[in-house]
């Protein structure tokens, strides 16, 4: 099978180089049920860097199959749940971290792990939303839950040029939300505006810490993957009853606030994690973004979301996802 490879260099114990190959077939670890060949993967922030070692993300054995997304067709099961044929989804559970990941055309998973690939999306459809999307979608459902419907007041996007933000902002948009994208790039401005984007804000201006406790209502809700003083900024300009998801932390896991956007605001603070959600939410979720996102997937007009890559260049795109020069989720093509 075609594989990309990570290894440890012998003159760099702590750095990793990645390659593709051709590894044989009998040598996938066999850690599971089910055993699916991958038609398609896509690229996530955590999966540049795992491929490029900078960060500490694999925890298993070298050499290793990066890819923490997987959509193919079983081949093999040992369980009763998966049959030879059936058309799966695998993100999260360690997947590209602790087991074999989508990165190769063969992988292995656990059964309780897997989801049946929606009514509406195709294999690489699905890896066009991905962890991003489940991610996004997850955020959606926790504003939902806290009561911010669109009536309430607009929703702010951070990272909004990102995977994931550029799904939470389509979401939002399809489901009637006005929708504030923060973003730090002006060439930006025009693709979030076709996603829905109701206004631009430059993420300089949420950027520090809150000069006061509280300050100005400015939102009913808001979908994070900052973190950091953003995150504090956000909070304290929540209105009252409103609820900030987050998911991420490019700038930073503290988070330097105090207890007033609770006590005084009501203001929930929702963590969303996408690598260990429940089966049954996680189900619940995938339908929802075949149903909202599916049918613009599927006849173009979310084509400038997508950007279509080969596993050959994969190496070269965790430099430029690293490097925040790419937009929206990167597919990656695997097999077929």
């Amino acid at each position: 099978m075609r594989a990309l490879i990570l290894r440890r260099p012998e003159d760099n114990p702590k750095g990793t180089v990645a390659a593709l190959e051709d590894w044989d077939d009998e040598r996938v670890p066999d850690e599971a049920d089910v055993l699916v060949r991958v038609a398609y993967s896509s690229l996530n922030y955590k999966d540049g860097l795992a491929v490029t070692g900078r960060g500490r993300i694999v925890r298993a054995p070298f050499p290793f199959v990066p890819g923490i997304d997987l959509a193919g067709t079983v081949v093999e099961s040992a369980s009763d749940a998966w049959e030879p044929g059936d058309a799966v989804v695998l993100t999260g559970w360690g997947t590209g971290e602790e087991r074999w990941g989508g990165y190769a055309e063969l992988a292995w998973a656990d059964e309780d792990h897997l989801v049946r690939l929606p009514d509406g999306l195709t294999p690489r459809t699905a890896m066009a939303l991905g962890t991003g999307g489940l991610t996004a979608m997850l955020s959606v459902m926790a504003l939902e839950e806290h009561g911010i419907t669109p009536e309430k007041g607009e929703v702010v996007v951070t990272g909004a040029s990102g995977g994931v933000g550029s799904l939470a902002v389509a979401l939002l948009a399809r489901l009637g939300y006005q929708v504030v994208a923060s973003t730090g790039s002006a060439a930006a401005h025009d693709f979030l505006r076709g996603l829905g984007a109701t206004r631009i804000l430059d993420r300089r201006e949420i950027g520090d810490a809150p000069a006061r406790p509280l300050g100005s209502a400015m939102w009913a809700g808001a979908i994070d993957g900052v973190g950091g003083d953003t995150l504090a900024n956000l909070l304290a300009h929540t209105d009252r009853h409103g609820c900030v998801a987050a998911y991420g932390l490019v700038a930073g896991h503290a988070l330097h606030t105090t207890v007033m956007p609770f006590i005084l605001r009501g203001v929930t603070l929702a963590g969303i994690d996408s690598n260990t959600c429940p089966t049954p939410r996680r189900e619940a979720a995938w339908q929802r973004l075949a149903a909202l996102l599916g049918p613009d997937l599927d006849d173009g007009t979310l084509a400038p979301l997508i950007d279509d890559i080969d596993l050959a260049d994969v190496t070269a795109y965790s430099e430029k996802i690293l490097a925040g020069e790419t937009t929206g989720r990167v597919v990656v093509r695997v097999s077929g």
